[in-house]
């Protein structure tokens, strides 16, 4: 192993111990932008029912999107993005 992939290993153990001392450990987030749910799903021109199956949502969660009592977090946020981008890719991918 070269000494500096040995250095980022070592350095990743010790903010892994930091962490779980609950200490403040600076590190990487990806956040995705926020999505308009309704917007996408009428622009792929699909009913609740359908985009939320595509999605693997429930339709009660996708209306509460589409109303903005709750936010996408996580993962539905990360394929909500994808879906918007390649909406194809997320079709091919489900085999729907």
């Amino acid at each position: 192993m070269k000494a500096e992939d040995f250095e980022k290993l070592v350095t990743s153990v010790k903010q892994m111990r930091a962490m779980m001392k609950g200490e403040d450990v600076p590190h990487k987030r990806t956040s995705y932008p926020a999505t308009d749910v309704k917007a996408l799903r009428k622009r792929l021109n699909l009913t609740q029912e359908n985009f939320a199956a595509m999605i693997g949502v429930s339709v009660r969660t996708l209306q509460n999107w589409e109303q903005g009592h709750r936010e996408p977090e996580g993962p539905a946020k990360a394929l909500l993005r994808v879906v918007e981008l390649r909406p194809e890719a997320v079709l091919e991918a489900l085999h729907l």
